[in-house]
């Protein structure tokens, strides 16, 4: 039986593309409209990838956030950026992620889940700063107590490693089989809530394809759909 529900943040709760969208038509307008989703695809892959040596040292956040735009627009072939070219990208990135906001499904969630008073939790990856000003922009601690938040440079931890998950049960009083998280990322969010015991929904509204078999309990494949899920679950 599911008693509480942790949640990722980026492209979980807001709509992650149009950010990064509006910050490539500013800085590398050459990208066509047609390329864009995969570029996307290809930017959170090296992120991914590579904030890991972030957390170990062994290369600095500039290094990182200039890599993966830059590794991002030559795996599609386009001409090569710069260090400077690339940290000039992440500045209009972040002016960009001043304008997030939730998505109206998940905030209807977020109130459903409040008034069956079901304990709520966030764990995000990335670094302190960046994730923290994204948690306030959304205004997440309407239902969520910051004391409920995890941001992974701060604990030395990240998904799919379970022992964020471990913290999580820690702080939040959480029993792991009785724990749901709900996560874009099929292997940080799903492989790594799964493997630390919880169950995990699997909100694939990019409609990204696996090979073999999902290991998730549940599937979604729209914002529309998570309120109709969560009320299944707890009413």
């Amino acid at each position: 039986m599911i008693k509480s529900v942790v949640f990722d943040v980026d492209d979980t709760m807001y709509d992650q593309q149009q950010p990064f969208r509006n910050a490539v038509k500013k800085v590398v307008p050459l990208v066509s409209d047609e390329d864009m989703v995969t570029l996307y695809h290809r930017f959170r892959h090296h992120s991914d990838e590579n904030f890991p040596k972030v957390m170990a040292g062994m290369w600095t956040l500039e290094d990182m956030r200039a890599h993966r735009i830059s590794q991002s627009l030559k795996d599609l072939d386009y001409p090569h950026i710069t260090s400077e070219d690339g940290l000039y990208f992440q500045q209009i990135y972040e002016e960009e992620l001043n304008n997030i906001h939730l998505h109206e499904e998940v905030r209807k969630t977020l109130v459903f889940l409040a008034e069956m008073n079901i304990p709520l939790g966030i764990i995000t990856n990335g670094p302190t700063d960046h994730q923290t000003k994204k948690l306030h922009q959304l205004q997440l601690s309407t239902w969520i107590p910051s004391q409920r938040m995890i941001v992974s440079q701060a604990t030395g931890y990240q998904k799919p490693e379970k022992e964020i998950f471990q913290l999580a049960e820690k702080r939040f009083n959480l029993i792991a089989n009785e724990t749901l998280y709900v996560g874009d990322n099929y292997d940080n969010d799903v492989l790594g809530a799964k493997g630390a015991g919880w169950q995990a929904l699997w909100f694939n509204h990019r409609e990204r394809k696996i090979d073999g078999s999902l290991t998730c309990d549940f599937e979604i494949t729209s914002f529309d759909q998570l309120l109709e899920t969560m009320k299944a679950i707890f009413s």
